[in-house]
């Protein structure tokens, strides 16, 4: 099971309806904030999750309408007594670029560990998690993410009684471990199926439309992505500035078929995303305005 909630959907301020850009996962009592906007944590509270169970920060790039929210973020996690580790993952500058804003920030109970972006692409592997960090095309450098939780094949009890597994090391081996007892090595693959479709969720904004965007949105339970213009005139600002309208954002879902698209990361002057709608629905469905605080909890899918 994963929960996502997306709890800003706004770009560059903050509006009193409308928070800067943040999305949170969650999974196996792990937590997985992307971007952490100014009002981040007021949306989170108004949603009744927790920042202490956050093991991961993903951003996209440090643009503030990004990372503003950061400091008192943190905060907020020291008062809730965490003293885990926390990893931050980000494009290069990562380290330097929360160094500074930790001025006001300066004592955590907790240690932060950083791992910064450096190539086109890069996949990651971090407790629930597959991460998949991917470069698109803004006027600095900015990633998107894939998040994946995949899913093992169904254990075979008669195959672990015909090679005489031991029952003790039957859980492990459904966990995917490999184990060596007794003097003999037993392997996953001994007792388990072919691997089963997992769950994924992309994340991207702050881009032109770019072919890699809709590849790792490929077969998507939920792909959200940027639409921060639903304004047809406004293309030549989008281009200028390197951003991305409903339009072309529905038109990457459309070759990319996730299960639904939630349009987010809204200009200001955008305040009624529903008005374009029926237009961004004739190029993919299933797509949606998305609003502060939007949430789903997504399942494995029936054997």
């Amino acid at each position: 099971m994963l929960d996502i909630c997306l709890l800003g959907t706004g770009g560059m301020m903050p509006l009193p309806y409308r928070w800067l850009t943040s999305m949170m996962a969650r999974c196996d009592g792990s937590s997985l904030l992307i971007d952490c906007g100014e009002g981040t944590q007021v949306a989170l509270r108004k949603k009744g999750w927790s920042p202490k169970p956050v093991d991961l920060i993903c951003f996209t790039h440090y643009h503030a309408d990004h990372i503003s929210g950061l400091p008192g973020f943190l905060l907020t996690m020291g008062n809730a007594e965490r003293t885990e580790p926390l990893l931050m993952i980000g494009p290069k500058g990562l380290e330097r670029v929360v160094s500074a804003l930790r001025t006001i920030a300066p004592e955590l109970p907790f240690p932060i560990r950083f791992l910064e972006l450096t190539e086109a692409r890069e996949q990651h592997r971090i407790g629930p998690y597959v991460i998949d960090a991917y470069r698109v095309n803004h006027n600095v450098v900015c990633y998107g993410y894939a998040i994946s939780i995949p899913r093992t094949g169904k254990f075979d009890a008669e195959r672990a009684k015909a090679q005489q597994i031991p029952l003790k090391l039957w859980n492990s081996l459904q966990k995917g471990q490999t184990i060596t007892d007794g003097g003999r090595t037993y392997t996953p693959d001994m007792v388990l199926g072919k691997p089963r479709r997992g769950l994924k969720v992309t994340y991207c904004t702050d881009t032109r439309p770019v072919p890699v965007i809709a590849e790792y949105a490929e077969g998507a339970d939920l792909m959200i992505c940027e639409g921060m213009y639903g304004e047809p005139e406004k293309i030549g600002k989008a281009r200028e500035h390197k951003h991305m309208t409903m339009y072309e954002a529905a038109t990457l879902a459309k070759r990319a078929n996730p299960g639904e698209l939630w349009l987010t990361h809204y200009s200001p002057s955008l305040n009624r995303p529903d008005d374009y709608m029926d237009e961004v629905k004739k190029i993919f469905p299933a797509a949606k305005a998305a609003r502060d605080g939007w949430s789903v909890q997504l399942d494995f899918a029936e054997d």
